[in-house]
């Protein structure tokens, strides 16, 4: 799961799905929802391939591949590329997950105070880890308290997620009415320099600098996990869709409903509530929802409902042990990358181009890591 973070030395590795038949409830773990995680986390630690990189000679040479440079970087503030993406998807898969979760606790005798303590833990350790990770070998004298880091908006979400769902279903739909009209409201009542969604001088802008003494990069704010714990929500939903009883083909069409609602959503909200990523704003929330439920919907219909599996494997093994690439991703990956220079020269004979291979190694060398831990039964989680 993915927002696990124990160390685990021996975990049983969990069996492939069985058969369906309709109706019949998905039993099991679900290889569709450990390949989408891994395909989240390898675009997340992919550096974007090089291309970020490699863009001057990529438009200087190939001029019609700019849309693929703009897709692999983040918009500037308002519009949405896939690299905006990543974090919605990588924070509804939390939601996703924790039914299942949740489910197996309960059997093995949790109560619903027990659960608490353990999401409250768990929120917790994201938090510590995500200031652990973002403070490592930092230019810094002194370590910077921050809460805008994906773990830590994980953190703040998942707790308050869990919360929400302690209602019935009608009650936590009014709840993430009420949270987002709350956080849409904050904005438009308490407008910055340029108005309710200022880059500069927004209210999450006011409250870091009043709490924290300082203002992220960026222009991220500490409330946006808001947002987030409403992306957590729609997850949950999705997770408790896929692990009822229906059948396979009525839970995909739900999800088809769902990503055109947030889609319409989005769009017909843009107009008063921009999409911004790095406030995760109401239109943006609603929208970047229909994508990664569209993701969702491909990797469960070729997965679970074809039972197209084998291509996934490699996707799997970085999804189960998504924790980890991560954590190496922030803390080695430039020591690994700086150690393959020494023997590929940074593939300098290809120019600007070079970078390109040199991530593209550096990804396929964490991968390969990941492959090593996975044929061990060895699972970083919390």
């Amino acid at each position: 799961m993915a927002t696990e973070i124990a160390v685990s030395e021996k975990v049983v590795e969990a069996p492939a799905p069985q058969q369906h038949t309709p109706g019949q409830s998905t039993g099991g773990r679900l290889v569709s929802l450990d390949a989408y995680r891994g395909f989240i986390m390898l675009l997340l630690v992919s550096h974007a391939f090089g291309l970020i990189e490699a863009r001057t000679s990529i438009l200087q040479s190939y001029p019609q591949l700019s849309w693929l440079t703009t897709q692999v970087d983040h918009s500037e503030w308002t519009g949405v590329t896939l690299w905006d993406l990543i974090q919605p998807a990588f924070t509804f898969m939390v939601g996703i997950a924790m039914p299942f979760a949740f489910a197996r606790r309960i059997s093995k005798g949790a109560t619903s105070s027990q659960l608490f303590k353990h999401v409250a833990w768990r929120s917790f350790m994201l938090i510590v880890l995500s200031n652990v990770l973002s403070n490592f070998d930092s230019d810094r004298s002194h370590p910077q308290l921050q809460f805008i880091n994906v773990l830590c908006q994980i953190g703040f979400g998942y707790t308050l997620c869990f919360l929400i769902t302690r209602f019935r279903f009608s009650y936590q739909v009014v709840c993430a009415f009420i949270m987002l009209a709350g956080y849409w409201a904050l904005f438009a009542f308490f407008p910055g320099p340029q108005g309710a969604f200022s880059k500069v001088g927004n209210i999450g802008a006011v409250i870091d600098l009043k709490i924290l003494g300082y203002n992220y990069p960026g222009y991220y704010t500490t409330i946006n996990f808001i947002g987030n714990a409403a992306t957590i929500l729609f997850g949950y939903w999705a997770g408790m869709l896929l692990q009822s009883a229906i059948p396979q083909w009525s839970k995909l069409k739900i999800l088809a409903i769902a990503a055109v609602a947030g889609f319409a959503l989005g769009l017909a909200l843009e107009p008063f509530n921009p999409m911004v990523k790095r406030l995760w704003t109401v239109s943006f929330t609603f929208f970047s929802a229909g994508w990664v439920v569209l993701m969702l919907m491909v990797f469960y219909w070729l997965i679970e409902m074809r039972q197209i599996k084998r291509w996934a494997f490699p996707m799997v093994v970085v999804g189960m042990n998504s924790i980890f690439i991560y954590s190496f991703s922030q803390v080695l990956r430039g020591w690994l990358n700086g150690g393959l220079k020494v023997f590929t020269g940074d593939f300098s004979f290809m120019g600007g181009f070079g970078a390109i291979p040199q991530n593209i190694l550096v990804l396929c060398v964490m991968w390969y890591v990941c492959l090593w831990l996975y044929r061990r039964k060895i699972f970083l989680k919390i």
